[in-house]
């Protein structure tokens, strides 16, 4: 498990921050104490753990810079970074994921920003530097346009949330915050309408296919482990949104806050549930295999003005979720069997809310 704090109240393009870890399998756990702390000399934005190798994460900073961090080099975690460079993002970065790429086994770095861009890095370990690899823009004029999309506002697109397809790697989806919610293409070979900005690739219109827009901007987007066309949508409407990749309007909207919801994620373990983080300080629960779209359950921890700012089911242990809150400490609470063992017809169900028609 790991965890963001920041260490100072000045400005945040200065700020210095660390990342915690605890591992959660120790007898000897001290939820006070962190096993690892990597000190950061930048407000670090985003992190996400290498998938096959848990000692890599990677990290987004404040003031647009990539890192990974290797916590096996006692000495210098720091493996390779972007450094401020004519390649790197001009605006903090709001979300790192690791990335298959074309040769079998190895992975890169995605990042967003809200500057519009989305990169891809590769990761030189021999050489301390991450290598743009290839970088991605989004112009309102070059957005498909769905028949409720309606073009305003600045003309560059500020990501605010990625998700990788688990079913298809050449797929990725994109919020906004201005709305919009976007399928794309890493294949893309359209030039963006943007400036080059004088980095070493040219930047490329990745968008394929919007989506209904919601009214405010979009924090997280989530694809399904168990339906290739299937991802959940949140944000400042308070809903949450369940998508078919294949139709522009949302199959069901689930009210979960009557305040901002910061992220929802899909259980690992039951096809039909997913949590919501809110703005309320709550994470509910729902079941779509209960004929009630009320809560399943509903975890509070803690003073109701401390808002629930992101969560993370375990996978390897999906009994696990970890609640992080804008008061910089991070619950683990222990879901019941419930949410956990799926019935023997969940699938079924899931596949026929996939083949619904959006009213």
């Amino acid at each position: 498990m790991y965890a963001l704090n920041r260490t100072d109240d000045g400005d945040w393009s200065n700020e210095k921050s660390c990342v915690c870890l605890w591992n959660l399998d120790r007898r000897s756990l001290r939820s006070k104490q962190a096993d690892l702390v990597l000190d950061v000399p930048a407000a670090v934005t985003s992190v996400c753990c290498h998938p096959k190798q848990p000692a890599l994460i990677a990290g987004g900073l404040y003031n647009g810079e990539v890192v990974v961090w290797d916590t096996s080099r006692t000495q210098d975690p720091v493996l390779a970074q972007t450094g401020m460079s004519a390649d790197s993002h001009r605006e903090p970065v709001y979300q790192v994921a690791w990335v298959p790429l074309q040769k079998k086994g190895e992975l890169g770095v995605l990042s967003s920003s809200s500057g519009g861009g989305v990169l891809l890095w590769l990761v030189d370990s021999d050489q301390g530097r991450m290598v743009l690899s290839a970088a991605y823009a989004f112009v309102r004029q070059q957005v498909p346009h769905s028949s409720s999309l309606k073009i305003r506002g600045s003309s560059t697109v500020g990501v605010t949330t990625l998700a990788l397809s688990p079913w298809d790697s050449d797929t990725f989806l994109v919020g906004s915050e201005g709305g919009l919610l976007l399928r794309c293409s890493f294949s893309s070979q359209t030039p963006a309408a943007v400036a080059p900005e004088g980095r070493s690739v040219s930047p490329r219109a990745p968008a394929v296919f919007s989506f209904r827009p919601s009214s405010g901007p979009v924090h997280s987007v989530h694809c399904s482990p168990f339906h290739r066309n299937l991802f959940v949508s949140a944000g400042t409407d308070g809903l949450v949104h369940v998508h078919s990749m294949l139709q522009a309007d949302p199959l069901l909207s689930v009210r979960v806050s009557d305040w901002y919801v910061f992220q929802v994620q899909w259980s690992p373990s039951r096809p039909l549930v997913f949590a919501a983080a809110t703005g309320q300080g709550e994470v509910q629960i729902f079941d779509l295999a209960r004929k009630s779209l009320r809560p399943a359950a509903t975890i509070q921890d803690g003073a109701p003005d401390q808002t629930a700012t992101c969560l993370a089911f375990n996978g390897p242990n999906p009994r696990l979720l970890a609640v992080g809150k804008s008061d910089g400490t991070v619950g683990i609470w222990q879901l019941s069997s419930v949410l956990m063992e799926q019935s023997p017809t969940e699938s079924f169900q899931l596949e026929q809310i996939a083949n619904q028609v959006a009213e």
